[in-house]
């Protein structure tokens, strides 16, 4: 089947989704970024100047005190707040690729920020700035993370084997690979250095299936895999989701995945663009080409290596954590 399981209703441009579950109000929600697909803006702006967009798995959004399985998802706004107390000269900021924890006490997001609106790649800095919440709606400012420079998006962070949390982002003006800092306390940051380098890509992501540690990243031609078994030291296994699924609008290569375990299996989160014409998509000259849909596919480990399906139910259940 491999059907959208959602599509942003303001703008048609929801990418780079991340799934949490929200034990306060027993509901899955998913954070994105809203890329505005449908704006008439010169260059890049469109992918500029987005907020972050909720969706929620519920039959409603109001009603907040049911259980759902994950397999309806409606818009549930934006994330308010995420500029107070920034002056940063204009009136429209851009919130790019939210990764969303829990420590069991508050919620953290990590998100990339990016002053303005602008309407190229090159020329302003990109910074990923923390942000906690008790309920995951209001949002305090704690910081900037000093990290190996000042052109860095795509946090992912887990716990490692060590006790530790780590931090894996995407550094540009490291030719655009992944490097890592690690915390005790989620709030102070050190950089390790270069924990993915090779071929340039984005969105890393880390999580535990089986008995391995496994990152994937966006190569822009499928998510690339590697394979830990204390998730600091990294071995390149292959390539996932590179090939079409059935369904019209997941014809493209899967970008930007989130991952949700679920026992002995897990769920990526991706999104795509079903017309993109192959070319970069910055030059995307038609709204068409711009839209993009989330899916869902299923990982699985096999002998030691990590598959996907793309061909699955959009309507899969999610489970609660344990």
């Amino acid at each position: 089947m491999s059907a959208p399981i959602y599509r942003d209703p303001a703008f048609d441009g929801a990418t780079d989704p991340t799934v949490i579950w929200n034990r306060l109000a027993g509901q899955w929600w998913m954070f994105y970024t809203q890329r505005r697909a449908t704006l008439d803006a010169p260059g890049v702006e469109w992918v500029h100047g987005s907020r972050i967009g909720i969706a929620v798995s519920v039959d409603s959004v109001e009603s907040v005190d049911s259980v759902d399985d994950g397999a309806r998802w409606e818009y549930g706004g934006v994330v308010e707040g995420l500029d107070a107390g920034v002056d940063a000269g204009a009136e429209v900021n851009t919130h790019w690729a939210p990764e969303v924890i829990d420590d069991g006490e508050q919620f953290h997001m990590y998100l990339t920020w990016i002053a303005g609106t602008p309407d190229r790649w090159e020329g302003h800095l990109r910074r990923i700035v923390h942000f906690t919440s008790p309920d995951l709606v209001g949002w305090s400012r704690q910081g900037a993370l000093e990290l190996s420079s000042d052109r860095v998006i795509d946090a992912a962070v887990a716990l490692t084997a060590d006790g530790r949390h780590r931090l894996w982002y995407k550094d540009e003006a490291d030719d655009s690979t992944t490097w890592s800092a690690v915390s005790d306390d989620l709030f102070r940051w050190d950089v390790e250095g270069q924990s993915i380098g090779g071929a340039p890509h984005e969105g890393p992501n880390v999580f535990r299936l089986g008995e391995w540690c496994w990152l994937i990243t966006d190569e822009w031609r499928g998510q690339a895999v590697y394979r830990s078994a204390d998730g600091i030291r990294w071995q390149r296994q292959g390539l996932v989701l590179a090939e079409p699924g059935s369904h019209a609008d997941d014809r493209q290569v899967a970008r930007h995945a989130d991952v949700v375990v679920q026992g002995d299996h897990a769920i990526a989160f991706y999104f795509t663009h079903p017309y993109w014409d192959g070319s970069e998509i910055a030059d995307a000259s038609s709204v068409a080409q711009r839209r993009s849909a989330i899916h869902i596919a299923r990982l699985d480990v096999r002998d030691g290596v990590l598959v996907a399906d793309r061909d699955i139910s959009p309507e899969l259940a999610l489970t609660p954590p344990a």
